[in-house]
């Protein structure tokens, strides 16, 4: 029988408290990109089993590194000296007997036009077989883990003992740092302003009911001729968001500033060749990026597993993240009463995904009444759990957002 257990948080919801800081690392953020090549790895790795081998087989490749490079930008274009480096590790099923042969996987052929396809989508300008050097680590699975994911089950059984932590719903500050990031990043925006590069980090910080957001932003050499144009494009940008921010129901106090490091009379600004800093020294991380809910928020609960390149049949770091997500949201819009839910799910090592060791949902009434709102939030939780395999198919239709 599932463990459901439903419990009043005696707290303050986030935008009542005083202090809220929220960080939204955008898509050319190097973080980023190496959680985007680990995943697209792994989404590249199940579509080719699925097509050859009818299943998804055994793989996690959830180990990477950025390396960033050098580049020497300037007015009108510079160039990009030294590549990047980009190093994604970790186990794959390469060799699988089908039809009374062994048939050999191409792993790493398959995870570089994957990796490079997706540089191309987040980064308009860059040129990965100039840009970036690749270099793939993976080795097949421990015997012991690959027996787990192929045991015979009615249904899959989890890789690790391990935890996924997600809320809902956004607060006015969350809302508003997700939605400058995808704002400057949209291709609206890149049309309009093609001078702004992909590698966007927001963070804002609020204080009562005063909020301050701080953005940085690369402008591509080749759109910019001088520092007055420089200085141009950057108001317009500004200019824009504050537009955004008006259009928002959040509080009536907030001030932007974009690149606040520059020096404008020493001519130190923040220029880019492709639109990341990665291009010029600044290194990335699998992992490091944006939490389940695409946002980093310290005031919330959160997980710090990985989603990225973790398989998405039996990895309970993936799965029960993404699964807390769909629970919180679930329970914040559709049971009356909810200020905000905080929903825990520990797995237990070998045990099937649809039987969680606990499942944790922590609600903040609006009215006090809190016993009214538990049979509606475990009827949610029982039928989300009890259907936990339908998140393989969203995460391979790329319709979840995993960081």
């Amino acid at each position: 029988m599932l463990r459901i257990l439903v419990e009043e948080l005696h707290s303050k919801p986030v935008s009542e408290q005083k202090v809220e800081f929220v960080e939204r690392k955008g898509q050319g953020h190097p973080d980023h990109l190496i959680d985007s090549c680990c995943e697209a790895v792994s989404l590249a790795l199940s579509r080719h089993y699925l097509k050859n081998f009818g299943r998804i087989l055994h793989h996690n490749v959830d180990k990477g590194l950025l390396i960033g490079g050098s580049s020497e930008p300037r007015f009108g274009g510079g160039t990009v000296t030294e590549p990047m480096s980009i190093v994604v590790a970790g186990r794959a099923t390469t060799h699988f007997k089908k039809d009374g042969s062994v048939q050999e996987v191409p792993v790493d052929e398959i995870a570089r036009r994957a990796s490079e396809r997706k540089l191309r989508s987040l980064l308009r300008f860059i040129e990965p077989e100039k840009h970036v050097r690749m270099d793939f680590r993976i080795r097949p699975g421990s015997a012991d883990l690959i027996a787990l994911f192929d045991r015979t089950s009615s249904l899959p059984l989890s890789n690790d003992t391990s935890f996924g932590v997600a809320f809902a719903p956004f607060s006015p500050v969350e809302r508003l740092t997700l939605g400058i990031e995808r704002l400057l990043n949209s291709s609206e925006f890149k049309k309009k302003y093609p001078a702004v590069g992909e590698d966007i980090k927001v963070m804002s910080l609020r204080i009562n009911s005063d909020i301050s957001v701080t953005i940085s932003a690369p402008l591509i050499d080749r759109f910019v001729q001088s520092l007055g144009d420089y200085v141009g494009v950057l108001e317009e940008a500004h200019d824009r968001v504050l537009d955004f921010v008006s259009e928002q129901e959040t509080y009536e106090n907030v001030e932007v500033t974009m690149n606040r490091a520059d020096d404008l009379e020493k001519g130190e600004i923040y220029l880019s060749v492709i639109g990341t800093s990665a291009e010029g020294g600044d290194d990335g991380n699998t992992g490091r990026s944006n939490r389940i809910t695409g946002l980093i928020t310290p005031n919330r609960q959160m997980s710090l597993e990985a989603t990225a390149g973790k398989n998405p049949v039996n990895h309970v770091g993936k799965l029960y993240n993404v699964l807390a997500h769909e629970i919180s949201r679930r329970v914040a819009e559709e049971v009356e009463g909810v200020a905000e839910a905080y929903v825990r799910i520990l797995s237990r090592i070998g045990q099937p995904i649809n039987r969680p060791q606990i499942v944790n949902v922590q609600v903040i009434p609006e009215d006090g009444r809190f016993e009214a709102l538990t049979r509606d939030v475990k009827e949610i939780v029982d039928y989300e759990v009890s259907n936990v395999r339908r998140l393989t198919d969203l995460i391979l239709d790329e319709k979840v957002v995993l960081f």
